[in-house]
């Protein structure tokens, strides 16, 4: 008769300890299910070769029942010694705020295993010492022959016992960055942002140097990330480096920190260009060059709105075609678009054609790009925008929070009361898609009003039209309220400085 046929009783008792030990960890660990239903299904076959036991037995066949109690024997031990090892690890030691790395578990799980095979082999009769020593000549064999593959599993023992490397972190090796999804004995698994997964051998790992996009402190801190440009040097230095921060710290692009702060810096100096890196923090590593495309947007919008030419290479410009036919056609059709623009805003109706097209050489180019801050509620700027096309969000700040007040579009202008009478800018105005626009400035607008002070009036009744309607869609921001046509016609002359002619009645 087997020696396990005297301990149907302890393995009756071994299973009842699994089943609570299981019940216990399918309350406290219900994300170790799959675990726990693995060993559940070995303590299923104990009991059925429980049953076959007991049959065999009572039909005299002790060889088949035999058979049966050593297999029960030995899965009610590989179930219990599974459910004891989660239950240590993962309830017992974790309320005691203790979280060793998986790798610890698993070495223990396979340590046990050892023990009760030899304990039970030990009962069963078997003589370990022959067994030992055959066992140690294999185990030289194996060794000698599977050196890398044991310098693998080494290495994936240390990588998670020193947990320089985790699940989640975000990694670069050689050419390849992604985020560890999984830490196994031979191998750590990276997954790229191209939807691959790169298997490097964890020895690899051991042996060569790896970064960690993140701080041990903080693996979620903010990504420094570096754009780069080249910027002609006719534009001042330090004004560059002004516009790049600020067409970030004035946008809302998505994924970007606001703190730390942008910055930008001179990095070198080219043939004809100064090279120029913009850093921004990144908070999700994941979109990292799609964030960077729309941080280029902003930076190319800005650059442009202040003409600020990008650098060309010295050879590029030499190799130019001075074609005076081709630029005037440009010059022209940009001269036309220019006049049409002004043609189709109320502000400057009462003009004619002729001053139209002298204020058409004052605007400048101001693209923007979704997000950016056009202009913000407060700021004292001299100038309007006209807006050719793309859609902008005006809103305004109250006690209660931003108020939305409305959009504007294509043909409609922004600033006109900063422009024409210094005042404050009573809105924030903020791209919601890309927007091409031109700027007017004072300076560009003061000539036609000297010449002719009379169109002050007609301009001071269409301000303050607009100041009522915007004074209305402010009903519930405490904002004063609008300023009379009158008001408005001495504010501008005497922020021009022209003369009262013709005294309104």
């Amino acid at each position: 008769m087997s020696f396990t046929a005297l301990f149907q009783r302890q393995i009756a008792a071994a299973m009842a300890v699994a089943v609570v030990l299981a019940a216990i960890l399918l309350w406290r660990r219900p994300g170790d299910r799959a675990s726990i239903r693995n060993a559940l299904v070995l303590l299923g076959l104990c009991g059925i070769a429980q049953i076959v036991d007991a049959i065999a037995r009572s039909m005299g066949g002790l060889v088949t029942a035999a058979i049966a109690a050593d297999a029960a024997s030995v899965l009610v031990g590989l179930v219990l010694i599974r459910l004891a090892v989660l239950f240590t690890f993962r309830v017992a030691l974790a309320a005691l705020g203790s979280r060793p790395a998986r790798i610890v578990e698993e070495l223990a799980t396979v340590f046990v295993f050892a023990a009760w095979g030899f304990v039970w082999l030990r009962l069963a009769g078997v003589d370990l010492a022959s067994l030992v020593t055959t066992s140690a000549i294999i185990t030289a064999v194996i060794g000698f022959s599977m050196q890398q593959s044991l310098g693998n599993v080494l290495g994936g023992v240390m990588l998670q016992l020193d947990r320089s490397l985790r699940p989640g972190d975000w990694v670069r090796v050689d050419d390849v960055t992604g985020r560890i999804v999984e830490i196994t004995w031979r191998h750590t698994a990276i997954e790229t942002r191209n939807g691959e997964t790169v298997v490097v051998p964890n020895g690899w790992l051991i042996q060569n140097r790896f970064t960690v996009l993140g701080t041990r402190a903080n693996p979620d801190a903010p990504w420094r990330r570096w754009i780069r440009v080249n910027v002609d040097l006719s534009a001042n230095p330090a004004d560059v480096c002004r516009v790049l921060e600020d067409s970030v710290r004035n946008a809302t692009i998505e994924n970007v920190a606001t703190s730390p702060p942008p910055s930008a810096v001179l990095t070198d100096f080219g043939p004809r260009h100064g090279s120029y890196a913009l850093r921004y923090w990144l908070n999700d590593r994941g979109p990292d060059d799609a964030t960077d495309g729309r941080v280029r947007l902003h930076m190319a919008a800005a650059l442009a709105r202040h003409n600020m030419r990008l650098g060309v290479p010295y050879q590029e410009q030499l190799d130019l075609q001075d074609n005076e036919a081709h630029r005037k056609a440009e010059s022209d059709a940009e001269h036309r678009r220019r006049v049409a623009a002004i043609a189709a805003v109320e502000l400057f109706a009462p003009l004619s054609e002729a001053e139209r097209e002298s204020l058409a050489a004052h605007l400048v180019y101001a693209p923007f790009a979704a997000g950016d801050v056009m202009t913000r509620q407060g700021a004292v700027a001299h100038w309007l925008y006209l807006i050719v096309s793309g859609i902008a969000d005006v809103s305004v700040e109250t006690p209660a929070g931003r108020r939305d007040v409305g959009t504007l579009g294509p043909g409609e202008v922004m600033g006109e009361m900063g422009m024409m009478t210094g005042a404050p800018r009573r809105a924030t105005v903020t791209a919601r898609t890309d927007i091409a626009c031109y700027r007017l400035d004072k300076s560009g607008f003061a000539q036609i009003l000297r010449n002719r002070p009379d169109i002050a009036e007609s301009i001071s009744r269409i301000l303050a039209a607009r100041a009522a309607e915007l004074a209305g869609r402010e009903a519930a921001a405490p904002t004063p309220h609008a300023p009379p046509h009158r008001d408005i016609l001495e504010r501008i002359r005497h922020y021009f400085g022209i003369a009262e002619k013709n005294p309104v009645d």
